[in-house]
């Protein structure tokens, strides 16, 4: 796999992918677009990992989408298949079937923002700071950022960052939900590779089904979304691990998950 704007690294069970334009902020273009989705793809057969994190540098997880790349862009036909490629790989993360987590120092701007946005879980170094800005240059946030975020912190709250471009410190951003935990700069992947741990080690189908249940349940009717709910939880009783956990709770000692 050769790539020239991320960092691949793989820890026993966890896979950092790390954007690596410190020039240009790690501002998201085609190129970056088209790698991370061919990283999540080489994850994805990779049997052995079991969790993500995707991060940037210390002063900028990503600044945006290249500016000087989608000015570029002259009518709604290439503005449709930029921001297609954008949300083909913003939804294939979302719906990856293992835990994503955010580790975010610094700037993480417009679609830097959306992309943590379609991860599960979001830790941020006290110097980070978010935002959705493009209101600033004439157009809205165009990665799922109108609709994401409100699902996430509120409408409410949503309207007030879209409408205003003002981004928000790390402390803030915790304060209203959009980030799980705030740690020191220092700390940031240390932090986020121990929460990465915890899961590597949780039995992986019933992490994917529970992934699943909430992400498809939420686009659901709560009547709907329960019955799924119960077909899922139900669905686990067919597997090894499902009877290890249990047993092992029983026997009062550690299980040992197969992922099976």
């Amino acid at each position: 796999m050769n790539l020239n704007t991320l960092n691949y690294e793989k820890k026993q069970k966890i896979v950092l992918i790390g954007i690596n334009r410190p020039k240009y902020m790690n501002a998201l273009n085609s190129e970056v677009i088209a790698e991370l989705g061919q990283a999540f793809d080489h994850v994805a057969a990779d049997e052995d990992a079991s969790v993500v994190i995707i991060h940037g540098g210390e002063k900028a997880f990503a600044a945006g989408a290249d500016i000087k790349e989608i000015s570029n862009l002259s009518t709604p036909v290439e503005a449709h298949r930029f921001v297609s490629r954008v949300h083909h790989l913003f939804n294939k993360i979302e719906n990856f079937e293992k835990p994503v987590i955010a580790a975010v120092s610094g700037v993480a701007l417009g679609g830097g923002c959306e992309l943590i946005l379609s991860c599960d879980i979001r830790i941020a170094a006290e110097n980070a700071f978010f935002g959705v800005p493009e209101i600033n240059i004439g157009v809205i946030p165009g990665g799922g950022g109108t609709q994401r975020l409100p699902r996430l912190i509120g409408i409410g709250r949503a309207k007030e960052l879209i409408y205003s471009g003002i981004p928000i410190d790390a402390k803030e951003a915790h304060r209203i939900g959009l980030v799980n935990k705030v740690v020191p700069v220092e700390e940031l992947l240390d932090s986020t590779e121990a929460i990465a741990a915890k899961y590597a080690n949780q039995p992986a189908f019933a992490l994917k089904v529970a992934k699943m249940a909430v992400n498809d349940g939420i686009n659901m009717d709560l009547g709907s979304a329960l019955s799924y709910e119960q077909r899922c939880f139900e669905l686990l009783f067919s597997t090894e691990d499902q009877k290890e956990g249990m047993r092992a709770f029983i026997e009062k000692r550690s299980p040992v998950f197969s992922g099976k």
